[in-house]
């Protein structure tokens, strides 16, 4: 298997289009039975497994020779995991399915509105960050880019952006916690 991980880098390596669909046989049902342990939806779980090959090819120059590949591929499909958790959380139709299974959980008219508060509250604070800050946290929060995407779009360390993103979370949180609602934007903010 270590010989034929070497070959695939190489090939990749060498733009050899054949190598994906290779690359794709041996690997495909091992991530979408991954995906679909974590997403619980098949539908979610193919797109994971198309975006893990699209990203390997992407990829396929950085690839060293001794690239492992279970490892390689499936830090991939990890990340696009988290990565459609946090999406979700910013999609306004997730919001709306919160709000039913509130309404449909007889929550209520109270905890609706606290809902609805700490929703307006996490963003008048996410207004008040330092432009960079704020750049860099929506592109992890809200676009769900990884350190590493986001390093490379704003042109700095990942080291930056991981102190940016934790002192953002560090003000969120010490603003939030005087409302008493920091567990709830725990949802939020720490899916990963």
């Amino acid at each position: 298997m270590i010989n034929t991980e070497k070959n695939f880098a190489e090939r990749l390596r060498s733009d050899d289009k054949k190598v994906i669909d290779e690359i794709f046989a041996l690997y495909h049902i091992k991530i979408f039975r991954f995906s679909v342990s974590y997403l619980k939806n098949e539908d979610d779980a193919y797109d994971i497994v198309q975006e893990v090959f699209i990203k390997i090819w992407e990829a396929r120059f950085s690839l060293k020779s001794d690239t492992n590949f279970d490892a390689f591929i499936f830090t991939i499909a990890k990340n696009a995991v988290m990565s459609l958790f946090r999406k979700r959380l910013s999609e306004q139709k997730y919001l709306d399915y919160l709000s039913e299974s509130a309404v449909s959980n007889a929550l209520d008219t109270e905890e609706q509105t606290d809902y609805v508060f700490l929703r307006q509250k996490y963003e008048q604070l996410v207004e008040t960050l330092p432009v960079k800050r704020k750049e860099i946290f929506l592109l992890s929060r809200e676009k769900g880019l990884s350190n590493k995407e986001i390093a490379l779009k704003q042109g700095v360390s990942e080291k930056t952006v991981e102190d940016h993103i934790t002192k953002a979370l560090a003000y969120l949180k010490k603003q939030l916690s005087s409302y008493g609602i920091w567990t709830l934007l725990f949802y939020f903010l720490f899916v990963e």
